[in-house]
C-alpha cells in the first residue's frame, strides 16, 4: 500500500522558506571578524542578493570571496514575530551583471524597499566615472553563487548541496496559501482551536495556522513551549480552490 505524501520534499520546502526570507547577517569564511548586518533578498533562483554600501565589509570585495549569509524567515503571530526557519546560504559573492541588476533591486525591494536602489542603477545607468564626488561611490549589488545550504525549520536540520537546492522550486501554491494562512490567522483562529481540540484529543491554547501548502498544514500551539502538529490532506492539492476547501474542511472538522 502507497502512503500518501505528507508534506513537501525537504528541497522544495527550503526553497519556499528562502522565496519568503530576507538576509540579516554574513560573514566571510575563515575570517575572525564578526558576522555583520545586511540587507537584501532573494532572486527567483535562490541566490540571496545584497544590497552593500561605502563601509560596509563586502563593499570593496573582489575574487568573489567565500560567505555565509543567513536568511530568516518569520511569521507574525498578533504583535510579535516568530522566526519560521534560519538557513545558511554558503557560496561565493560576486558582483551582479549589470543586465541584471533591475531584476535583482526587485528581488531586494520586496523585502527591504530602500532608496539605495535606485543609487545602485542609476550609477550602472550613468557614463564611466559617473560625476560622483571624490572618495565617494554608489551602493552595490551582490549575489551569492550558492554551494550548500544549511537548514532549521520546524525542529529539523540538515544540509542541501547546491544542485538540489537551485533545481528545487517553491510551493506553486504559496502565494494563495499565504494570504489564506493570514485570514486563518486573523479571522478564525477560535475554529483552529475547535478543530485542533477534536483532533487531538486534548486541550490546547495558543492556537495558529503555521505553514500551509499543498500536502497539507501545520498548526502551532502553545505559548512558552509550542509545538507544531502536520496535518495532511488525504491527497495532495492542485489549485488554490481545492486549497481553499481543504482549509475549509479543517476548520470545520469536529
Amino acid at each position: 500500500m502507497q502512503h500518501p505524501v505528507t508534506a513537501p520534499p525537504i528541497p522544495e520546502r527550503i526553497r519556499t522558506l528562502a522565496a519568503a526570507a530576507a538576509p540579516t547577517h554574513v560573514s566571510f569564511a575563515g575570517a575572525a571578524r564578526p558576522a555583520a548586518p545586511v540587507r537584501g533578498g532573494v532572486d527567483g533562483t535562490g541566490r540571496p542578493v545584497l544590497l552593500v554600501r561605502p563601509g560596509d565589509p563586502l563593499y570593496g570585495a573582489r575574487d568573489e570571496p567565500a560567505v555565509t549569509v543567513d536568511l530568516v524567515a518569520s511569521r507574525r503571530l498578533g504583535g510579535h514575530e516568530a522566526a519560521r526557519g534560519l538557513l545558511k546560504v554558503q557560496g561565493w559573492a560576486q558582483a551582479v551583471p549589470a543586465a541584471e541588476a533591475r531584476e535583482a533591486a526587485v528581488a531586494i525591494a520586496g523585502h527591504c524597499p530602500d532608496e539605495a536602489l535606485f543609487d545602485v542603477l542609476e550609477d550602472l545607468a550613468a557614463p564611466a566615472g559617473g560625476g560622483r564626488p571624490e572618495g565617494t561611490g554608489a551602493p552595490r549589488l551582490l549575489r551569492v553563487d550558492v554551494g550548500q545550504v544549511v537548514y532549521l525549520a520546524g525542529g529539523e536540520s540538515g544540509v542541501i548541496d547546491a544542485e538540489d537546492y537551485l533545481r528545487a522550486v517553491p510551493d506553486p501554491l504559496s502565494d494563495p496559501a499565504e494570504r489564506m494562512l493570514a485570514h486563518v490567522n486573523d479571522a478564525h483562529r477560535e475554529q483552529l482551536t475547535d478543530a485542533l481540540c477534536s483532533l487531538l484529543g486534548a486541550p490546547v491554547r495558543e492556537v495558529w495556522l503555521w505553514e500551509l501548502d499543498r500536502y497539507g498544514a501545520t498548526v502551532r500551539h502553545g505559548a512558552d513551549r509550542p509545538a507544531l502538529v502536520r496535518l495532511p490532506w488525504s491527497a495532495p492539492v492542485a489549485c488554490a480552490r481545492s486549497l481553499e476547501h481543504a482549509v475549509h474542511g479543517l476548520l470545520c472538522h469536529r
